[in-house]
């Protein structure tokens, strides 16, 4: 199955109204990256043990360690869990950024280094996630 197919067979899953809300969030991402790479990650690893949510990615950025290795990964994820939907905004180095500059502002959320966690999209402020997800794929494109 394609990236696409296994992206919507994904959301479908979800319950009506998360999957509204998801169906939203990935428009909003294509509108923002609509040539960008699209990953789905199932949340399994090598041995099919389940070990997080499965996810949808958007972009790329190449992550580097500090033994020289390398590897891609996405810029933005999106996420269904128990509780609501996650957006993943990767490769900010300062991890205290996303809270700082957006958490007053984004509504009902719970805001980390990297994720920003809600119950619905009714909950939280749009343009200000849409501002923090811009400011993401930014700055992850700085470590290309």
């Amino acid at each position: 199955m394609d990236t696409k197919k296994q992206i919507e067979a994904y959301i479908a899953t979800q319950s009506i109204s998360k999957q509204s809300d998801m169906n939203a969030l990935h428009a909003l991402i294509l509108k923002i990256m609509p040539s960008c790479k699209l990953w789905f990650l199932d949340g399994k690893d090598s041995s099919g043990k389940v070990v997080s949510n499965p996810n949808i990615g958007y972009g790329h950025y190449t992550i580097k360690y500090a033994d020289g290795k390398t590897r891609e990964f996405y810029q933005i994820g999106l996420s269904g869990n128990t509780t609501g939907i996650s957006v993943y905004i990767m490769g900010i180095e300062d991890k205290k950024h996303l809270a700082q500059a957006y958490g007053a502002n984004i509504g009902k959320a719970n805001v980390t280094g990297y994720c920003i966690k809600f119950k619905a999209l009714k909950d939280i402020n749009l343009p200000v996630l849409e501002e923090a997800i811009r400011f993401g794929i930014k700055e992850s494109g700085k470590l290309q």
